[in-house]
């Protein structure tokens, strides 16, 4: 019987880890590597369920503040803001957690281990899922998950705050119709530059206590049973401490559709032997017979329990609540008035000004205008997928109609479906027309209806994934008809979508672009808000947006060339980093001297006459590499507010990783050499970036 060792907060948690383990039989041991992880009585051991979700907000728990989706956070390339967003999530976490034991519900959704960040890399638009990642660029998602979880586990000495858990390792970005019988086949120099970057920076520099496989297989090996990635690397190379959990009945794939192994034995061995600690999904283990034909030992099973009771612990959940600091946050942070606040001001910051002619900022009193879209009334278009649910979320419309002045007159109507063949509804929109309107709103893109995760999507014709960057359904008609009905009458667009669609029409025809993402709760609101002025637009672009899918290659390739900034030489509709503002900004005294670190200085000023922020971004070029290398990348950004005429000195320390290029094997290595130091508001290839340059020897 054991002696209950594991109760005396006096000895260390591997002490207590051991105790508690030791005292468990070996079905009980078996049980708790399953999600759904049932209690030991006879041990004080309560039922915990390991599954939950918090990419912009707690997800599917009832009422909870609904930030906007990971790609909107992405766009604000603000990584301060990003981290007070996951410290609002896990307060409110941990709220709902305690709350929900007292009410004795011990079911999924409303426990400590959390399965965010999504820091795969959006390498093709078509993936549905890509509107959960950070975008396309490995530093920026880095930067990013690394806040996002130091944000979740918090920063007790004693204590995590939750389990964050940086999903999916790795090189996963679809198809998502051949996730479970994929195939990655990358460069051991594509593997380590692009796909594993961010999950090597959110376990070194953020200590991630978790990590989530992937469904598909990398160089033949499944994700969630690769010695590669689970052992050699995460473990061996960086030092990885925590648990690994495989994606939902991803350990099945590995005989029912990958052909690893033979059995569902054979499977949950494999996943156990080479570290993937719970098996997500099952509803039983197979890992007795696995043992039972010598294809496990029982040490193994061990170590992964352990494993999992070790985050079991140190998340203080068998230590009385008063010992533990984060029990005491109060119910009422849960959509607390802060929370909504913070909400609105990151749906403002991601808005990602495309266009503007002239036309924005609309005056709120204007006689007449008009707001169409199937995404202008939507709340689906809030939301994005992995989502909780908030009261009061406010839709463009709902924005837009706060904003005016009380003797507009404002035409509201759908226009068409979201993504149905049905042909534009000219007749509802006759009547909206008998007078000009002073301006035409369309509100249009995507919602989860029509992008997210195979196979909840239900208009999806590619698994979840699109097969077509278009507009979906009849709104580029919609947009046309728009235009032909008043040609004169200035047209504005916002897209709310979670990835890339073709613009190339609108950007010849309307007068203005604004695209939104997913804005969360408070969508509406913010995009009123820049539309007439009262927040200056700074939101850049995660991603890259290509004028057609012939400039990309194959998606099943997951080759780096031709993708993204970094390798893609054609010129594409709207660079990543791109966004405009309703003010101008200067870049001039630009030094950069040193070695690791380089130390990089600028002068920025706002030459305008609006206060606004500028998204400042460092951009590194070898231009004497031996081996092959990006085109250039994003290596230090910072978003900084300056007030009109302003100027403000920043800096920057590279150091030596800023300037490492990849060898053939993958290993990273710095040469001499000169290197090109860009610094502006974008891209350098961008014309409105106002960047310039420096060439250093190092």
């Amino acid at each position: 019987m054991n002696d209950q060792r594991f109760e005396d907060r006096s000895k260390s948690i591997d002490e207590r880890v051991e105790s508690l383990v030791s005292g468990m039989t070996l079905n009980e041991k078996i049980d708790q590597t399953l999600h759904a992880a049932p209690a030991v009585p006879r041990l004080g051991i309560p039922a915990y369920n390991w599954w939950n979700e918090c990419l912009h907000g707690v997800a599917r728990a009832g009422r909870a503040t609904v930030f906007p989706q990971a790609i909107g956070l992405a766009a604000t390339f603000h990584d301060e803001l990003v981290h007070r967003i996951a410290v609002a999530i896990s307060d409110e976490a941990r709220a709902k957690h305690h709350q929900a034991l007292k009410l004795g519900n011990h079911g999924q959704y409303f426990g400590l281990t959390y399965w965010t960040p999504n820091i795969n890399i959006f390498r093709d638009p078509r993936w549905g899922r890509g509107q959960e990642t950070y975008g396309e660029c490995p530093f920026l998602t880095s930067r990013m998950g690394v806040a996002f979880c130091k944000g979740l586990q918090g920063d007790d000495p004693d204590y995590l705050k939750l389990v964050a858990t940086p999903k999916h390792y790795a090189v996963h970005s679809g198809p998502e119709s051949e996730r479970h019988v994929f195939n990655a086949e990358v460069s051991p120099r594509d593997l380590r530059e692009t796909y594993l970057a961010a999950f090597k920076a959110c376990v070194q520099e953020a200590g991630a206590y978790s990590v989530m496989g992937a469904y598909n297989r990398v160089d033949g090996e499944p994700c969630c049973g690769s010695k590669t990635l689970l052992q050699d690397i995460l473990r061996d190379e960086w030092g990885f401490d925590g648990f690994v959990v495989s994606d939902c009945w991803a350990i099945r794939d590995f005989h029912q559709t990958h052909g690893v192994s033979g059995s569902h034995a054979e499977s949950d061995a494999l996943a156990i032997r080479n570290g993937c600690d719970l098996n997500v999904g099952e509803e039983r283990s197979n890992l007795m017979q696995a043992l039972d034909e010598g294809l496990i030992t029982e040490e193994e099973i061990d170590a992964a329990v352990k494993r999992l009771f070790k985050a079991r612990f140190k998340l203080g959940m068998f230590d009385p609540e008063q010992a533990v600091p984060y029990a005491a946050i109060p119910p009422e942070v849960v959509h607390s008035r802060e929370h909504v606040e913070l909400s609105l001001q990151a749906a403002r910051e991601s808005m990602v000004l495309l266009k503007n002619n002239g036309i924005l900022p609309l005056r709120k009193d204007l006689p007449k205008m008009a707001l169409v879209g199937p995404n202008a009334m939507s709340i689906d278009a809030l939301l994005g997928n992995y989502t909780g649910y908030a009261p009061n979320m406010v839709t463009v419309v709902e924005g837009m109609m706060d904003a005016v002045s009380a003797g507009t007159q404002v035409f509201v109507a759908n226009g068409c479906d979201l993504c149905s063949d049905a042909p534009v509804a000219a007749a509802e929109l006759e009547w909206g027309y008998l007078e000009p309107n002073d301006v035409v709103v369309a509100v249009l893109g995507n919602t989860s209806e029509t992008e997210g995760e195979e196979p909840d999507v239900a208009a999806s014709d590619g698994g979840g994934d699109r097969t077509t960057i278009d507009l979906p359904g009849r709104q580029l008609d919609l947009l046309k008809h728009l235009k032909s009905v008043a040609p004169e009458t200035p047209l504005i667009l916002v897209v709310l979508s979670g990835s890339a669609v073709d613009l190339t029409w609108a950007q010849e025809h309307c007068d203005a672009v604004l695209y939104g993402w997913y804005p969360g709760e408070q969508g509406g609101r913010a995009a009123a808000d820049v539309l007439f002025g009262d927040y200056n637009p700074a939101g850049r672009l995660p991603v890259t947006v290509v004028k057609s899918l012939e400039q990309l290659p194959d998606f099943r390739d997951y080759a780096m060339k031709g993708r993204t900034y970094r390798f893609m030489e054609q010129e594409p509709l709207y660079r990543f980093g791109y966004g405009l503002s309703y003010t101008r900004f200067t870049y001039e005294n630009l030094r950069a001297g040193g070695f690791d670190p380089v130390s990089v200085s600028v002068d920025v000023t706002n030459i305008g006459e609006r206060d606004g922020d500028e998204v400042i971004q460092l951009y590194v070029k070898d231009v004497e590499a031996s081996v092959p290398v990006a085109l250039r990348q994003l290596k230090a950004f910072r978003r900084i507010h300056l007030e009109a005429g302003e100027t403000q000195t920043v800096s920057f320390e590279l150091t030596s990783s800023a300037f490492e290029v990849y060898d053939d094997e993958g290993k990273p290595f710095v040469e001499a050499g000169a290197f090109e130091i860009s610094v502006g508001g974008g891209l350098p290839e961008d014309e409105t970036s106002g960047a310039i340059s420096v060439l250093i020897k190092v």
